[in-house]
């Protein structure tokens, strides 16, 4: 007969976040105590984990915040949004993420190999949660941004789901609202960039060679291309560089505009979101 109840099931099982089965065989096999129950179902799962690490991370979340000049952004990624929205998954990312503020951490790498107050690093926290949870857990992205003033915004692309869409704008002068606007633009309208400089030269010329090839397959004029080509190009800056595009609550107004009319100036943007 089995030395343990359905409350050490149940118990065990809130613990461990593993299956009802997987739960019933690790406390048959540690008769009834639940510590070595606890230690079977750890090594068992730590087991799959190498299975797992090819495993598609699509699902998670974004958590951001910004306080004294500072703003720390970090995605962790799981494989369903089942487990996204999940009380154990969102703890493990809310701890992590107040690791990477404890720490200051600018990328992942820095993050993951950072030891814990309890003395295991980022990592193994994570590989522990994956063998729990059963499914794929990583950090894929962290980011810091310093500026006099800097926003975070988090956004639900779902109400059931945690902040998928994250950004942190770093500006200098200009007031709070401006700030958030600008923050929430980003989010909507996902620049790659802050100023068209930061595009490689390479990336421009090759726009610029799609652009007249498709000049020419449409059969424009030729004395017509260079002005063709010189305004599809400047269409892919303001598809992609945040001070370019139109302003999302007044698309008469660049975002340029927008911040100098409020006496603000974009200093660095970073925005993660899931699955991109």
């Amino acid at each position: 007969m089995a030395n343990y109840t359905a409350a050490d099931i149940k118990a065990l099982r809130e613990a461990t976040g593993a299956g009802m089965l997987d739960v019933k065989k690790a406390l048959d096999e540690a008769d009834g105590d639940q510590a070595k129950a606890t230690e079977i179902l750890r090594v068992k799962g730590l087991k799959g984990v190498t299975k797992r690490e090819g495993r598609t991370t699509s699902n998670g979340l974004v958590a951001a915040s910004a306080e004294n000049g500072v703003g720390t952004l970090v995605e962790v990624l799981c494989e369903t949004d089942f487990v996204a929205k999940g009380e154990k998954f969102i703890a493990l990312a809310d701890r992590v993420f107040a690791q990477a503020v404890a720490i200051g951490a600018a990328d992942a790498e820095t993050l993951l190999t950072s030891t814990l107050e309890d003395g295991q690093s980022v990592k193994e926290l994570l590989d522990s949660a994956n063998a729990t949870i059963g499914e794929k857990i990583e950090v894929k992205r962290v980011a810091r941004v310093e500026a006099p003033v800097v926003s975070a915004y988090l956004h639900k692309t779902s109400p059931d789901l945690p902040a998928q869409i994250g950004v942190l704008l770093g500006t200098e002068g200009g007031d709070e609202q401006v700030a958030r606007d600008v923050a929430m633009h980003i989010a909507a309208f996902s620049p790659s960039v802050l100023t068209r400089e930061e595009i490689d030269a390479e990336t421009v010329e090759n726009e610029r060679r799609v652009a007249e090839a498709t000049a020419k397959e449409e059969g424009k004029p030729e004395a017509a291309l260079p002005k063709i080509v010189e305004g599809r190009v400047n269409g892919y800056f303001k598809e992609n560089v945040l001070l370019e595009q139109p302003f999302a609550k007044d698309a008469k107004k660049t975002v340029a505009k927008v911040l100098e009319e409020a006496g603000a100036k974009a200093t660095e943007f970073a925005r993660f979101r899931i699955g991109s």
